[in-house]
């Protein structure tokens, strides 16, 4: 991306708690910007101003050198092909980094909250009732929902999918929710970016 080159200018040395890997170019497949967007999507439905904390998560990471300001970070989650805005764009490993390393320190504190969702998905699975029969994770798969709706491309198939099945799209928002709580947990930010590298090392 145009602002790649100002990542190079400083590293913070948070970043290296996630591994190197020999991808060509040094830039990231689509399927791997899109994972860690939906990510951040997800944190944005479990809060209220997750958007705004974000901003702050960058200063107290040291990352202004990598995401100078909003419209900076606004252009790296447009790197999601399924979103409207879809820049056509890709990150570098860097800008990637800083991301999951920012969903990660977005959600420890919504630790609680994420369990207490997914003990709620178990128990109304064992009732056979509907997910959303439960109170709060209605209310997260509500604004869940909403985010996906206003800023996804419905022309995109995979898009269309979900807005024409609310199942499946339910079954994406539990998706990331275990997702972020797996990232929460001892090495679980080193194995979750692991993850996003299958099958795309060089």
């Amino acid at each position: 991306m145009s602002d790649s080159s100002s990542s190079t200018k400083f590293k913070p040395v948070i970043l290296d708690v996630l591994p190197d890997f020999p991808i060509s170019g040094q830039r990231c497949a689509v399927r791997l910007q899109q994972r860690i967007d939906l990510l951040l999507l997800a944190i944005e439905a479990l809060e209220r101003g997750a958007s705004e904390r974000m901003l702050k998560t960058i200063q107290q990471l040291q990352f202004q050198e990598i995401i100078r300001n909003r419209i900076v970070l606004w252009r790296l989650r447009c790197t999601n092909p399924l979103r409207r805005s879809y820049t056509r764009e890709t990150l570098t490993l860097i800008q990637a980094k800083a991301l999951v390393i920012i969903a990660s320190h977005q959600a420890k504190p919504l630790t609680v909250q994420i369990r207490q969702l997914l003990l709620a998905e178990q128990q109304m699975r064992q009732k056979g009732l509907p997910v959303n029969c439960h109170f709060l994770l209605a209310e997260y798969l509500d604004q869940f929902r909403a985010h996906f709706q206003s800023r996804m491309n419905p022309r995109r198939a995979k898009v269309s999918v979900y807005l024409t099945s609310n199942d499946e799209l339910n079954k994406l928002a539990l998706f990331l929710l275990k997702q972020l709580l797996f990232c929460t947990g001892t090495t679980g930010i080193q194995r979750f970016w692991i993850s996003l590298f299958d099958g795309e090392v060089a």
